[in-house]
């Protein structure tokens, strides 16, 4: 019953707990992202089958193209890379800043987003991108005064990785997006929509995409400990399951621009995080970011999101049409 744009940002809450787990899980980077993965493959599993299946007298969601089941799992692949350069950008800039510089993913979406599936970015997006890029500079710590302020061992190279990052993120969102985008059910009007399953196909890549490059980088050399594999599970549930589903439930009704922009609640969310369990310290200047952030965000989304408002108006001009055929009044749209 949310809105798409609700859905969204509720989900990008979610996953605003990654680094932080990733950072208090304590294991390598092939490891944290195999075990977010591999976590959540039973529990979407699970999921799939159930949206299959028929009730509410609904006919069940029907099963995935092929050609959309592999798309979903090369996305999976590249979630993958994501995770395992992020592991790595934590530990150069903090769990904080590194989801903030991963989330210039914003903008590299909409610029893909244009040059390859034709998508104009929207007025309000634009209006909130400066907005949004001052915001992540701030944040960033590049006002700080050369960096003196900046977490990590080495953050220039935190954020040559983060950039890294954040263009895997964006290539992972836009191919998810096109697996999920599907014309009307093959099961015909009323069927459920597949949000489980597209989101299982992306999991299953990103397990495989994890354990070939953890073994091409040499990073299974050692095993995580009890308190690790708590850690790991609960990532898994709130990112990888809770925070995603929600996000590809709504992924087919948004631009592609406005769920990037919708994502810029996570990096908010970390740095809040990230102070108060792993005792990160932002700067007046990188706080007065995260407020630039959440209005940009707010910019972006004051509009009428564009594939509801095809959505009502093609319903309407339907009725219309299917009521003058038999002789009666149309009835009004709500």
């Amino acid at each position: 019953r949310m809105s798409p744009t609700a859905t969204v940002a509720a989900g990008a809450v979610c996953i605003s707990s990654t680094a932080v787990l990733m950072r208090l899980a304590g294991t390598s980077a092939s490891l944290a992202a195999l075990g977010r993965c591999l976590f959540a493959l039973p529990v979407l599993g699970s999921l799939a089958w159930l949206e299959r299946r028929p009730g509410n007298g609904r006919p069940g969601a029907p099963p995935m193209p092929s050609r959309r089941r592999w798309l979903a799992r090369l996305a999976g692949v590249f979630l993958a890379a994501d995770l395992i350069v992020w592991d790595h950008t934590i530990a150069d800039i903090g769990a904080g800043l590194s989801t903030v510089v991963g989330n210039l993913e914003v903008l590299i979406i909409g610029v893909l987003a244009w040059l390859v599936l034709g998508e104009r970015p929207r007025r309000s997006l634009v209006l909130a991108s400066p907005v949004m890029l001052a915001g992540l500079v701030l944040v960033g710590g590049l006002a700080d005064g050369a960096g003196s302020h900046a977490y990590g061992a080495d953050p220039r190279l935190g954020v040559v990785l983060g950039v890294g990052v954040a263009l895997l993120y964006a290539i992972y969102i836009l191919m998810l997006r096109q697996a999920t985008s599907s014309p009307e059910s093959a099961a015909g009007p009323g069927a459920r929509t597949a949000v489980a399953a597209p989101l299982f196909e992306a999991t299953v890549g990103a397990v495989a995409g994890s354990v070939v490059l953890g073994l091409a980088l040499g990073d299974f050399h050692h095993g995580p400990t009890w308190s690790a594999v708590g850690w790991l599970a609960l990532l898994a549930l709130t990112s990888q399951v809770i925070g995603w589903l929600l996000i590809t439930l709504s992924m087919p009704k948004l631009a592609a621009g406005m769920i990037g922009a919708l994502l810029l609640i996570q990096p908010a969310g970390s740095v809040v995080l990230s102070y108060l369990f792993l005792g990160e310290r932002p700067s007046p200047l990188q706080l007065a970011g995260v407020v630039l952030m959440l209005a940009g965000v707010v910019i972006a989304v004051s509009g009428r999101t564009p594939a509801v408002t095809y959505s009502r108006r093609r319903t309407r001009i339907i009725r219309q049409a299917s009521a003058a055929s038999s002789g009666r009044s149309a009835p009004k749209s709500p």
